[in-house]
């Protein structure tokens, strides 16, 4: 029964963080450009499936700061706080009891590769936000990684249903060197908006400029405009 009530209350949650961003998500360019530049055939959002500048690959290169830090499941935590009204710190057993999601996306690096149709398994940040609350002032997020990255976004892109808190691809663990045990993967942005290594996301009242963002990276990180730099 307190299962059931929990997840009712995470559905209710996420209901209304929808409906409060829906509006601000349907504009945002990566769905409702009309000029986008790619190639190839539309992907689920109407996008060319190819952004500019990029070039696909079948294998998935690794790219950190030069730090892969191996973190037990038993010592891993994801702290969720800032303008929140819930604040909470996950255990691994508690980020496995949150709803599961399963989906299939594309992967695009600014370093100009990009990898199709990746089979990965986590949970949404959206469910995350339904479990915290953010308050009606909240705008960004900021994430941090166990390496001592961070990364800032949008509240209208970090609660598309596609922003995952992975742990799984293509049936396996996360491998460390590509962020396990648990990664942000954001598909319609640039990959590096996607914290490897994730501990903590921070909720905003107003944008903060992450690790690359600082050194000259766009803010927004919209692949289909070349949106690489500031």
């Amino acid at each position: 029964m307190e299962d059931s009530e929990k997840l009712k209350r995470i559905v209710d949650a996420r209901m209304k963080l929808k409906a409060r961003f829906e509006d601000k998500i349907r504009n945002t360019p990566s769905v409702s450009d009309n000029r986008p530049m790619g190639k190839g055939n539309p992907n689920r959002h109407g996008m060319p499936v190819i952004p500019v500048g990029q070039t696909l690959t079948v294998k998935w290169p690794v790219l950190d700061l030069g730090i892969q830090p191996d973190v037990p499941l038993n010592e891993w935590r994801l702290v969720i706080d800032g303008d929140v009204e819930s604040p909470v710190e996950l255990t691994w057993e508690d980020f496995l009891a949150l709803p599961q999601t399963e989906d299939t996306s594309d992967f695009h690096c600014v370093t100009t590769w990009s990898k199709l149709n990746m089979n990965w398994k986590g949970v949404r940040l959206l469910d995350l936000a339904a479990l915290v609350q953010p308050h009606e002032t909240a705008t960004h997020i900021l994430c941090y990684g166990y390496d001592g990255y961070t990364t800032n976004i949008s509240l209208e892109e970090a609660l598309k249903p596609d922003v995952l808190l992975v742990h799984t691809i293509e049936g396996v663990p996360l491998p460390k060197e590509h962020g396990g045990p648990v990664r942000m993967i954001t598909p319609q942005l640039y990959a590096w908006k996607g914290s490897k290594w994730i501990n903590r996301i921070e909720f905003l009242q107003k944008n903060k400029l992450g690790f690359w963002e600082e050194r000259g990276y766009s803010n927004t990180a919209y692949p289909w405009r070349n949106d690489r730099y500031s």
